[in-house]
C-alpha cells in the first residue's frame, strides 16, 4: 500500500503546475480528495475482499471505466497492447501476415497477404489451426490465436492446421509485416480513368498514393481523371492526410487546424510541398465508415472544390487524438482537440459532452448546425460529418446474403471451388457464370443457414401483440397461412438476390487466386460508386457546375 501512496503522490506532484492555473485552488483540492478517496477504496478492496484479487487487472478496469465516460478514442494502452497501437499507426506489427476468422470451435486462416510468411509457406484460407507451437488451439478465440502468432520479427512459431482432412505442420518465421495503406491502383475498365484504393491512413500513405498516381500517369499519358477511393477507411495519421490533399492543390494552403484546451498546442496544417496535379479532376469516394483522415482529406478537397465527392455521409469523427507514454512502458490515447477544414467547420457528429439517460453521445441538433461556404461559394455544413456532393445510399443487404456470409457459407465454397478449379480467368474477367451459381447452390443443399426475414419479424410480434390484445384466436389462422406462404417463397430467395450473392461470391474467389488486389479489381466494375464516378469524369459540364467553377 505504500507504494500506492507514493505513485498517488507523484500524480498529486505532477499536476501541480496545472492547479496554479483556472480555479487552481478549488480544482486542485477536488483532484486531492478524489484521488485519496479512490487510494482508500483501492486499499480496502486488497486488505477486505473476501477473495484474492488482481491488482493489474482491477486497476485497468477502474482506468478503463473512467476513460469510458469521456470518448470511445480515449483509452489506456498497457504495454502488452504496444503492437496493436504500432499496426493502427505505422501499419506494422511482428508476425505471420494473414487475417484469421473464427467459426465453430476453431480458428481458421482467412486470408494470406500476398508475399508474407504465411503465404511463403502455403498457408490457405480455410485451413483449419489444430495447434500453436504444440498447444491445443480448439476453443481458443480469434484474439487468443492472434496473440499467439504474433511475436517478434524473426522468431518462429510452429502450426498445425487440418486441409481436407489431412494434418499438415508448418514453420513459420515471422517478419515485421508492414501493410500496403494502397493495396491497389489501375485504370477502370477500358477508360482513361484512374483508380486508387487507400485504405488507412498509416506512416508513408502519401508516399504510397503520390507513387501510384505516378505510375498510372506515366501508363496513360492522356489519363482525364483519377478517383481515390476512401470508402471504409477510419484514418490514420494526420500529417499523411494533409501530404495527400497536398497532391492535388498547391503549397502553402490551409488544410486543417486543431483547438483544443491548450492554446499553445492548437496548431494550422498547411500543404508543405509542390503539387503533384492541381489541374486533373480528381472524384473521392465516402461512405458511413470514412472517418477521422478520410474525412479530413475528402472534407478538404470539397472546401477547397477540388474534388467532387460520391457516396454517404461519412462518420463524423473530428476529434484529433495523442498518444501520451506512461510508466512502466504504457501509453495512453487521449483527445487533445477538434479539427477544422479549410472552410472553417468541424464534421464531428456527436457531442461527447452531453449524454442522454442511457449514457449514449447525443447527435448534434440540426438547429445548431452552421453554414459555411467553400471556396466557389458552395454551402456545407458542420456537424455531421462530410455530407457527399452526389449521394448514393448503400443498398440493403438481403437476409439471405447475411445467412450466408454469417455461416461462412461464401467462404466454404470458394474453398470447395479452388479444390477443383486450378486457374480462373483473369481477375478484370472472371465472372460467376451460370454454372458456378448453380453448383453453389447445390453445395448448399445440405448446409444449414436459417435466417429471418423483416416480414417474418413482423409478423412475430404482431402475433405477440394480439396474444397480448387478447385478438389471437380470431387471426391465428390468417398469421399462420401468412408465414406459410412466406417460408415458400424463401425457398427461391437464392434466385431473387442472385446478383448480390453473385458478388460476394466473385469477390471471396478472386481473392483465393489474386489476394485482396484481384478482389478489388474483380467488383470495380459493377460498383455503383465507380460507374457514377466515371459518368461524372466523362462530362466535364457537370463536374464544373457541381464545384461551382467560375463562380466565386
Amino acid at each position: 500500500m505504500k507504494k500506492i501512496k507514493i505513485f498517488i503522490s507523484a500524480i498529486i506532484l505532477g499536476i501541480s503546475p496545472l492547479l496554479a492555473q483556472n480555479n487552481a485552488e478549488d480544482k486542485g483540492f477536488e483532484i486531492s480528495k478524489n484521488l485519496e478517496i479512490f487510494s482508500s477504496v483501492y486499499k480496502n478492496i486488497h486488505l477486505n475482499y473476501v477473495d484474492d484479487i488482481e491488482p493489474g487487472k482491477l486497476m485497468t478496469t477502474a482506468i478503463n471505466a473512467m476513460l469510458s465516460s469521456l470518448d470511445p478514442y480515449t483509452n489506456y494502452i498497457p504495454e502488452s497492447n504496444i503492437e496493436d497501437v504500432k499496426l493502427q499507426l505505422m501499419g506494422q506489427y511482428g508476425g505471420i501476415g494473414s487475417l484469421i476468422h473464427q467459426k465453430g470451435n476453431f480458428v481458421y486462416i482467412a486470408e494470406p497477404y500476398e508475399g508474407l510468411p504465411a503465404d511463403k509457406v502455403g498457408l490457405k484460407p480455410g485451413d483449419k489451426i489444430l495447434e500453436i507451437d504444440g498447444e491445443d488451439a480448439e476453443g481458443r478465440t480469434t484474439p487468443e490465436v492472434s496473440d499467439r502468432l504474433r511475436g517478434q520479427a524473426g522468431s518462429k512459431v510452429k502450426i498445425k492446421v487440418e486441409r481436407n482432412g489431412k494434418v499438415l505442420e508448418k514453420t513459420i518465421v515471422r517478419e515485421e509485416i508492414k501493410l500496403k495503406p494502397v493495396p491497389y491502383y489501375g485504370f477502370v475498365g477500358n477508360t482513361d480513368y484512374g483508380y486508387i484504393k487507400l485504405t488507412e491512413f498509416t506512416q508513408n500513405a502519401a508516399k504510397e498514393v503520390g507513387t501510384a498516381l505516378n505510375k498510372l500517369k506515366s501508363q496513360n499519358s492522356n489519363i482525364k481523371g483519377v478517383i481515390l477511393d476512401l470508402r471504409g477507411n477510419g484514418g490514420g495519421l494526420l500529417n499523411e492526410a494533409v501530404d495527400i490533399v497536398n497532391l492535388f492543390v498547391p503549397k502553402s494552403e490551409l488544410v486543417v487546424q486543431t483547438k483544443g484546451k491548450v492554446v499553445a498546442k492548437n496548431t494550422k496544417h498547411y500543404t508543405r510541398n509542390n503539387p503533384m496535379d492541381t489541374e486533373i479532376p480528381v472524384v473521392v469516394l465516402i461512405d458511413g465508415y470514412s472517418a477521422s483522415a478520410s474525412e479530413i482529406v475528402s472534407g478538404s478537397l470539397q472546401d477547397l472544390d477540388r474534388a467532387v465527392i460520391i457516396g454517404s455521409r461519412s462518420f463524423g469523427k473530428g476529434l484529433v487524438q495523442n498518444i501520451l507514454p506512461l510508466t512502466y512502458n504504457s501509453q495512453m490515447k487521449v483527445t487533445v482537440s477538434k479539427y477544422y477544414i479549410p472552410s472553417g467547420r468541424c464534421i464531428q457528429a456527436l457531442d461527447y459532452s452531453h449524454k442522454d439517460e442511457n449514457g449514449k453521445a447525443t447527435k448534434v441538433p440540426d438547429s445548431l448546425k452552421t453554414a459555411f461556404k467553400t471556396r466557389n461559394g458552395r454551402t456545407v455544413y458542420d456537424g455531421f460529418g462530410i455530407e457527399p456532393d452526389i449521394e448514393i445510399q448503400d443498398s440493403l443487404v438481403a437476409d439471405i446474403t447475411i445467412a450466408l456470409m454469417r455461416n461462412f457459407l461464401v467462404f466454404d465454397y470458394a474453398t470447395e471451388f479452388v479444390n477443383k478449379h486450378e486457374s480462373i480467368l483473369p481477375a478484370g474477367e472472371f465472372e460467376i457464370t451460370d454454372e458456378i451459381y448453380n453448383d453453389f447452390k447445390e453445395f448448399l443443399k445440405d448446409k444449414k443457414y436459417e435466417y429471418f426475414t423483416s416480414t417474418e419479424r413482423a409478423l412475430k410480434l404482431l402475433r405477440e401483440a394480439a396474444k397480448e390484445d387478447k385478438y389471437i384466436a380470431a387471426i391465428s389462422d390468417n398469421i399462420d397461412e401468412l408465414e406459410k406462404k412466406i417460408h415458400s417463397d424463401k425457398s427461391i430467395d437464392l434466385e431473387k438476390n442472385k446478383k448480390e450473392i453473385s458478388e460476394l461470391l466473385k469477390a471471396e474467389i478472386l481473392s483465393r487466386y489474386y489476394y485482396e488486389k484481384g478482389r478489388i479489381e474483380g467488383t470495380l466494375k459493377t460498383d455503383p460508386e465507380i460507374i457514377e464516378a466515371i459518368s461524372i469524369l466523362s462530362d466535364s459540364a457537370r463536374y464544373n457546375k457541381i464545384l461551382n467553377k467560375g463562380k466565386k
